[in-house]
C-alpha cells in the first residue's frame, strides 16, 4: 500500500488520523519513548512501574518479535483477535486506498484502539528516528523520553552523531518536559540546543539525576530524593541505567499514585522478551538442558558493549566461557558489534535466518574473524546449539543475539516461548 520500504514522514499518518477523528488527542496522558538503545526495555520499566501503582496503561512498541498483536498492549493485555480485525476493518475505511506504509497504518491502528479504552498513561515507543517518525504527532506529551543515541540506521538517519540525535530530539516539544539518558558530547549538545530552543524543561541523567548498581540495588539520586530500590527484573549492568532514566520520567509524570513502593515492584518484576532473558521453554532449551541459554536483541556497537558486560558477568560467577550464535539484518554493523567483545574472546557460530535482509553466514562469520574472534558458520540455529554443545572443554554459558527478527524467528518455535 506504499510506494517505499521506509520513508520518514509524518504527512500520510497525520491524514490518516485526521479521518480517524484524531484518536491521538483522546488516549490520555503520553509518555513518548525515542533513542538508539534502551528504548523497550525503558518502555517496559514505565509500564511495570505504573502498572504497579494501579495505573491503566496502554502501550506501542516495536517491532513484534512473534506475532503483530505484541505491538499494541490495551490496559496491560495485548490486543485480541476479534479486536484487531474489527480495527483494522476500520482503519482500511478510513485510510480509503491512499498510499500509507506497513509502520504509519499500525499506528494510526494502535491509536485508534487506544482512544476507544480510556488509559492513565499511553507509553508510545518511537519506530526510526524520532522527527519524522509516524509516532510523532503529538503536541503536548506529558513526557518525553530519549535513551541513549549512537550509531544505527545511519542509512536513513546519518551518517553524523550529532544529525541522530537531532532525529531522535524531534520528540521535544514546546514547554513539555525531556528526560534523556546519559549521552554522548555530540548528542548531548543537540538534545540541550534542541530543548533551549522549545523551552522544554531537561532532566538530564549525570547532570540532574543519576542511576547506579550499589551492591545489587538500584539506586536513584535526583535533586531532592534518593531512591533506594530492588535491582531492576531485566539482567546487565545497563538495566541500571535503563531503569533508572524511566524512574526520573515517571517523576516528571508526576502522579502520586506512583510512589517508591509501587516502583520498586514494577522495576523488580518487570519483564520484556528477547532483550537478555534466559530461555527455559522449547526445543532450544530442551536441547540444552546441561547450560543455560541467553537470548537478547543487541544488533549494534551499543548495544553490543552492553550485551559483552553481561556475557562477562556470567563467565566471571563460574569461569566458564561464553559461545555467541549471532544472526543479524545486512543494514547492521556487523564488525562494530564484534569489536565489543574483543576482550571476552567468545566463540563465535553465525547463521542466517528467515529474511531476505538477513546477512550471510559467512559475511558475519568474516566480520568476526576480523575482529580476532574464532568464527564459524552454521545451517541454522539448532545446528549451531548443537555444535556449541559439543565442545571437550567445559559447557559454555550461550547467548543467541542479533537483530529481533532473528531472535523473533528463535522465540516462534514453539507456542511456549510466545511472547504475551
Amino acid at each position: 500500500m506504499h510506494p517505499s520500504l521506509i520513508d520518514l514522514s509524518t504527512g500520510r499518518v497525520e491524514r490518516l488520523l485526521e479521518a480517524l477523528d484524531r484518536p491521538q488527542d483522546r488516549m490520555g496522558r503520553v509518555i513518548h519513548v525515542a533513542g538508539t538503545n534502551g528504548k523497550g526495555s525503558t518502555t517496559a520499566f514505565l509500564r511495570a512501574m505504573a502498572e504497579a501503582a494501579g495505573l491503566t496503561v496502554h502501550v506501542l512498541t516495536s517491532p513484534h518479535l512473534v506475532r503483530f498483536s505484541e505491538r499494541i498492549r490495551i490496559a496491560g493485555t495485548l490486543i485480541g483477535d476479534d479486536a484487531l480485525s474489527q480495527r483494522i476493518d476500520e482503519v482500511e475505511a478510513a485510510n480509503a486506498g491512499e498510499p500509507i506504509s506497513f509502520f504509519e497504518i499500525t499506528t494510526a491502528l494502535a491509536f485508534h484502539a487506544f482512544a476507544q479504552v480510556p488509559a492513565d498513561l499511553c507509553v508510545i515507543e518511537v519506530g526510526l528516528g524520532g522527527r519524522f517518525d509516524a509516532t510523532n504527532v503529538f503536541a503536548a506529551p506529558a513526557v518525553s523520553v530519549i535513551t541513549p543515541v549512537d550509531y544505527d540506521h545511519l542509512e536513513m538517519l546519518g551518517p553524523e552523531l550529532r544529525k541522530i540525535a537531532w532525529e531522535k530530539a524531534g520528540v521535544i516539544k514546546p514547554g513539555r518536559p525531556v528526560v534523556s539518558a546519559r549521552q554522548l558530547p555530540d548528542g548531548e549538545a543537540v538534545i540541550k540546543v534542541e530543548a533551549k530552543t522549545l523551552g522544554a524543561p531537561l532532566t538530564l541523567m549525570g547532570r540532574d539525576f543519576d542511576a547506579w548498581d550499589d551492591r545489587g540495588r538500584l539506586i536513584v539520586q535526583t535533586g531532592e530524593r534518593l531512591l533506594d530500590l530492588p535491582p531492576p527484573g531485566l539482567l546487565g549492568a545497563h538495566q541500571f541505567a535503563n531503569a533508572g532514566l524511566a524512574v526520573a520520567a515517571l517523576l516528571a509524570f508526576d502522579d502520586d499514585r506512583i510512589d517508591d513502593a509501587a516502583m520498586g515492584r514494577g522495576v523488580a518484576g518487570v519483564a520484556w522478551p528477547g532483550r537478555f532473558h534466559r530461555l527455559t521453554k522449547g526445543p532450544l532449551a530442551d536441547m540444552a538442558r546441561a547450560t543455560d541459554l541467553w537470548i537478547d536483541g543487541a544488533h549494534n556497537p551499543h548495544a553490543g558493549h552492553a550485551l559483552a558486560d553481561a556475557c562477562a558477568r556470567l563467565s566471571a560467577r563460574d569461569g566458564r566461557p561464553v559461545t555467541l550464535i549471532t544472526g543479524m539484518l545486512g543494514r547492521k554493523d556487523a564488525t562494530g558489534f564484534f569489536a565489543a567483545f574483543a576482550d571476552l574472546a567468545p566463540r563465535v557460530l553465525t547463521t542466517g535466518f528467515n529474511s531476505p535482509s538477513a546477512t550471510p553466514a559467512e559475511t558475519l562469520a568474516e566480520a568476526a574473524m576480523s575482529q580476532g574472534l574464532d568464527a564459524q558458520t552454521a545451517d541454522g540455529v539448532e545446528e549451531a546449539l548443537r555444535r556449541a554443545l559439543d565442545t571437550e572443554g567445559p559447557v559454555p554459558h550461550i547467548v543467541i543475539c542479533g537483530s529481533l527478527h532473528f531472535i523473533g524467528d528463535v522465540l516462534a518455535l514453539s507456542p511456549e516461548t510466545w511472547p504475551s
